[in-house]
């Protein structure tokens, strides 16, 4: 039976009203039928329809949006996806061997199944689709691809991916609707023109940029300009254009604003209704300055990567909770053995693209760590939670121990902010810690307007050996819940690390900057 057939005998129903007991594994079925769900050859494969037209025809048989449908409908729908992926990947003997060496031999009927299938890593998403590209399934000779490529800005080393141009066209649409849906339909509005810019650079147009262009110029309703980096003039004549206006950029492009904009006319700052900023976590001290010059600014998170253009969008600036783009990845938060952690525990972020065809790619680890949290379970959206915790790089090591680089910051800053009334958050421009294993010393550096004052003060405060007692109280406090009894003052003592904490001046050398002028929390020296 075709799936157009089939998808007109489902019976429309609310959303509300949710799926029977096997209704929905059933929908699911009739939506990717048996006579798809796995392609004999290659040839097959760019044949076999869309993901997006399955969503389309699921949200009509549900009688809603696909961001709408239950859960139950989602999840169904998502699994039956997944058996046919793992199906088109058998196709490529690569991807056989890599799945038989994992005891994965066969399609999965469930999501304990699933998580059977190895995560991979960036290395291994090297080794299939850079060079020959033999972990595609329909070879890149056929045509019809756009190769994204990230310059590594953690490993250093270049990266590649490829995606059908087809489903990124799909993918676009798909996410540029639910941001204008639940994201920027709140902030921009009015009878004026609404206006979306980017400030990405052409480099970074090439990379993940190219795939968040594609998705801000799908976002209905609003005008849209690629402006690139920007002077202040320039950012001021964008500005004086009459509507609400909304600014994509990576963090160190969207903190920059406040500077640029400082002597802007007032109607056109006040027009600055949303800063999305596209990677790790934008400081306190520069979202108080975006205020002050921008004062109706709500500062969100746009969470994406090379590998993936829409994971997680911030939807208000009330919660810092990140909400997946329904039917657009699966996104899973794991523990060190790929398996889900439970709601409110910590894992990695791993994705999986489910438009994904000719070059399919399972389970991507990013280097990310996740919160997992609730899922949005409203009538106008149902869809899964996360929360940014970090790079899966940003942990101390010292020794044999292992400290999150992120709760250490938050231990030391209340440290400072009770011995000595310094608040990093509003005198820190940026920070990042130095490990310096040989010494066995650690450094943390803060890039603030006054190094000098500020050190005078700090010594004042604390005392020659201060900052050390404060590391010293402040590491075991950075341990998880289950590890908290793991270490105390005295056995970071015994780690022979001593701890410092150096104030600089901003965009001082010594803080380490990535080509794309992002700034690690960690760096790790010899």
């Amino acid at each position: 039976m075709s799936p157009t057939r089939s998808t007109r005998q489902a019976r429309p129903r609310r959303a509300a009203d949710g799926p029977a007991p096997g209704e929905a594994a059933e929908l699911a079925a009739r939506l990717i039928p048996d006579a798809e769900i796995a392609p004999g050859t290659v040839d097959d494969v760019p044949g076999l329809p869309s993901f997006a037209g399955k969503m389309r025809d699921c949200a009509r048989a549900c009688g809603t949006s696909y961001s709408q449908v239950p859960h139950a409908v989602q999840d169904a729908l998502v699994l039956r996806r997944l058996e046919q992926m793992v199906n088109t990947v058998m196709l490529n003997p690569l991807w056989r061997d890599r799945l038989k060496d994992a005891g994965v031999t066969g399609a999965c009927a469930t999501f304990e199944e699933w998580q059977q299938i190895p995560v991979a890593g960036k290395d291994e998403q090297r080794d299939l689709f850079m060079g020959d590209r033999p972990g595609m399934v329909v070879p890149l000779a056929r045509g019809g691809f756009e190769v994204v490529a990230s310059g590594g800005t953690t490993g250093g080393r270049p990266l590649e991916i490829v995606y059908s141009l087809r489903e990124l066209r799909h993918t676009y649409r798909i996410a540029g609707r639910f941001m204008g849906e639940h994201q920027l339909g709140a902030y921009l509005h009015g009878p004026d023109p609404r206006w979306l810019f980017t400030n990405l650079a052409d480099y970074q147009m090439w990379s993940s940029g190219t795939m968040v262009g594609g998705v801000l110029q799908n976002v209905p309703g609003v005008n849209y300009i690629g402006a690139g980096p920007v002077t202040g003039p320039v950012l001021e004549h964008m500005f004086s254009y009459p509507g609400p206006k909304a600014l994509m950029g990576i963090t160190a492009g969207v903190a920059i604003l406040a500077d640029l904009g400082a002597g802007m006319p007032q109607e056109a700052r006040e027009s600055f209704r949303v800063a999305l900023y596209g990677s790790g976590v934008l400081p306190h001290r520069k979202r108080t300055e975006l205020k002050a010059v921008y004062p109706d600014l709500a500062i969100l998170s746009y969470f994406a990567a090379t590998q993936a253009e829409t994971i997680g969008l911030q939807l208000r600036d009330t919660s810092p909770h990140l909400a997946a783009v329904p039917g657009l990845h699966l996104v899973e938060i794991v523990d060190e053995d790929g398996r889900w952690v439970g709601e409110g525990e910590e894992g990695e972020l791993v994705v999986t693209r489910l438009h994904a065809h000719e070059a399919p790619l399972l389970r991507l680890r990013l280097g990310d760590r996740m919160v997992r949290r609730p899922r949005i379970d409203r009538p106008d959206l149902r869809t899964q939670q996360f929360e940014f915790a970090g790079r899966t790089g940003d942990v101390l090591h010292l020794g044999d121990s292992q400290y999150s680089a992120a709760l250490t910051l938050d231990a030391v800053r209340d440290e400072l902010r009770a011995a000595a009334a310094l608040d990093l958050d509003e005198i820190a421009h940026e920070v990042q810690f130095v490990n310096h294993r040989e010494t066995r010393a650690v450094t943390l550096l803060a890039a603030v307007d006054d190094p000098a004052g500020l050190a005078y003060t700090l010594e004042a405060a604390l005392g020659p050996a201060g900052v050390h007692r404060a590391f010293l109280r402040a590491l075991p406090r950075s341990l998880s819940l289950f590890n908290d009894r793991e270490a105390d003052p005295a056995s970071v003592e015994r780690t022979g690390y001593t701890f410092h904490l150096v104030f600089v001046h901003r965009a001082a050398p010594e803080i380490e900057r990535t080509p794309v002028g992002k700034v690690p929390l960690v760096r790790d020296r010899g």
